[in-house]
């Protein structure tokens, strides 16, 4: 565990800053439309090589039953995991005991087309070194409906030496904005939720999930023009706004100065 330095705790603002992965510390760089095709054509012809007998079918179906996926734990916040999607069709489809080595290797060929996708933001790796130099801990949850996807990702934006623990809804079986999956990643780091604080681009579930369990809430905008935010955006009042990474670390000055006035 990495210790903060007590000679410098009176300038932090908080104990543990906790960060959202997609869109807040890496990017996707194209339309995800054509990403699902060719991603889903990965995960077919994978399975085909291990001798399924697959109709031109199931790649629609597949697609269709996601779709259900998404909307419903978008709902209920439960995360039931893409593999449990894929087995449960499967075994509609007559292959109710595929080894789980099977079903991995296909979702990885599945899922190394998106991850060619995902880059890291240019002002991640300086901005969480300045944190983690000021004495921050940093913790990440991240919905997601993979946790080896998300691992991958981690690691392939190289910002798994700054994490102390990482957290996926595929993992957790609950989904931001839940506050369980906020309530477990503060006991796992031992701290209480009024000295943590929330980074993350989704108001509905990076915000939301935030407030609801009792911790400091700020949103990044960067990348925070979609749909499901606009849809949010007299609802959901952020405690702090931040326009990119980088302005992290003055914010948190600015809020630990407050603090001791």
């Amino acid at each position: 565990m990495i210790q903060p330095n007590p000679l410098i705790g009176d300038m932090r603002a908080f104990d543990v800053l906790l960060f959202d992965l997609g869109s807040t510390l890496i990017y996707f760089d194209t339309d995800w439309s054509q990403v699902f095709n060719q991603a889903n054509e990965a995960l077919v012809g994978s399975l085909k090589s291990f001798g399924l007998a697959l109709d031109d079918g199931f790649q629609q179906e597949f697609r269709a039953r996601l779709g259900q996926y998404f909307a419903e734990r978008d709902a209920e916040f439960i995360e039931y995991t893409t593999a449990y999607v894929l087995r449960t069709l499967l075994a509609e489809r007559g292959y109710p005991n595929l080894p789980e080595d099977t079903l991995r290797i296909a979702l990885r060929a599945m899922y190394a087309v998106s991850q060619a996708h995902w880059q890291a933001e240019e002002d991640a790796i300086p901005t969480l070194e300045t944190l983690r130099r000021v004495g921050y801990r940093l913790g990440m949850i991240s919905n997601a409906a993979d946790d080896e996807d998300v691992q991958t990702l981690v690691e392939k934006a190289n910002l798994r030496p700054y994490f102390e623990f990482i957290l996926t809804s595929a993992v957790a079986g609950i989904r931001k904005p839940n506050p369980r999956i906020f309530t477990y990643a503060l006991d796992t780091l031992r701290v209480p939720a009024g000295r943590a604080a929330m980074v993350g681009d989704t108001l509905g579930a990076d915000i939301l999930g935030a407030q609801n369990a009792g911790v400091f809430s700020i949103w990044i905008k960067r990348r925070a023009d979609v749909p499901g935010n606009q849809s949010h955006a007299d609802t959901i009042r952020p405690e702090a706004i931040i326009e990119r990474l980088s302005d992290l670390p003055a914010l948190l000055e600015s809020l630990a100065k407050e603090q001791g006035s």
